[in-house]
């Protein structure tokens, strides 16, 4: 797999969805990557660590940058939890939980967030305000409601399909409600 073009495709990916989504400093990207699809392998069976980590030294200087937090999901092995800076925690308020994931508990993704983070935390819950799904990990969970799907330029990353999604909130009040446009 050509690591470069990965870079390339993943960039581009997070680089449209942040702008698309209207992140603002403080919010949280979650972000399910299966590095077996993006090999071109079947999801949970041709992991691949450098790949993953290509991954995720890509995605984060482009977050730290716009001050947005990520969140690595991991893989149904720990029951999709996600691995986020202890900031992110406290911020939140979330509830730390006790795990440190394996390239085959967790998957690659999440152990090299958990290895490139200054202070990784494992948490079981979150409502991002936007995810990117590499090779169908099942963000969905760990979004705020409403979900809205986002179509990027790029469709995959290396074999793997992409998905994309934004939040906004809710619309209330009816048919005389007045909403604001730009959500």
């Amino acid at each position: 797999m050509d690591l470069k073009q990965i870079k390339q495709q993943t960039e581009t990916a997070v680089r449209e969805l942040l702008d698309v989504a209207g992140l603002r400093r403080g919010d949280i990207l979650v972000v399910g990557c299966s590095s077996s699809e993006i090999v071109g392998e079947k999801i949970g069976h041709g992991s691949s660590f450098d790949t993953a980590a290509e991954v995720f030294a890509t995605l984060m200087p482009i977050l730290r940058e716009r001050g947005i937090y990520l969140a690595a999901q991991c893989c149904e092995h720990l029951n999709r939890a996600l691995i986020i800076e202890r900031e992110c925690a406290q911020k939140y308020g979330l509830d730390e939980v006790c795990v440190v994931p394996q390239p085959k508990a967790g998957g690659s993704f999440a152990t090299s967030a958990w290895r490139g983070f200054s202070e990784p935390v494992a948490v079981e819950h979150i409502r991002a305000h936007a995810g990117l799904d590499i090779g169908g990990t099942l963000i969905g969970m760990h979004l705020h409601e409403v979900a809205v799907p986002v179509r990027l330029s790029v469709s995959q990353i290396g074999e793997a399909r992409l998905l994309c999604a934004r939040t906004r909130p809710k619309y209330i009040g009816g048919p005389r409600a007045k909403y604001e446009e730009a959500l």
